[in-house]
């Protein structure tokens, strides 16, 4: 069993700062790459890619963000950050953090946390 449980989401002004964490648990062998998606109001289900990171710590980012937001990662801890500078009213949405984690029962499987709500707005 793998869980993912994200925090720090809330309401922001625009030109804020918000830092989102998210910590892996249960029985966890490996931790290859963790990420970030998103879902926008009114955008049904689709989820959008934020940003990633691998296991070695290469990092990708959706044009949208680049220079504003930043994924890192702390192995240790098994949790990955997305640190979110001069946020924008259109960075309003639903965050989820994705594993792509390894178990001895399942082997290499991804998962999703529960969401957290970001909201930018004066």
């Amino acid at each position: 069993q793998v869980q993912l449980v994200e925090s720090g989401g809330g309401l922001v002004q625009p030109g804020g700062s918000l830092r989102l964490s998210c910590a892996a648990s249960g029985n966890i062998v490996t931790i290859y790459n963790m990420g970030w998606y998103r879902q926008a109001p009114g955008s049904g289900n689709q989820r959008d890619l934020v940003a990633r990171i691998s296991s070695g710590g290469i990092t990708d980012y959706a044009d949208s963000v680049k220079g504003r937001f930043t994924i890192s990662r702390d192995n240790a801890k098994s949790t990955v950050y997305l640190q979110m500078n001069n946020v924008r009213p259109e960075d309003t949405a639903v965050y989820y953090c994705i594993g792509r984690i390894g178990t001895i029962a399942r082997g290499a499987n991804d998962y999703w946390g529960q969401g957290t709500q970001v909201t930018v707005s004066s």
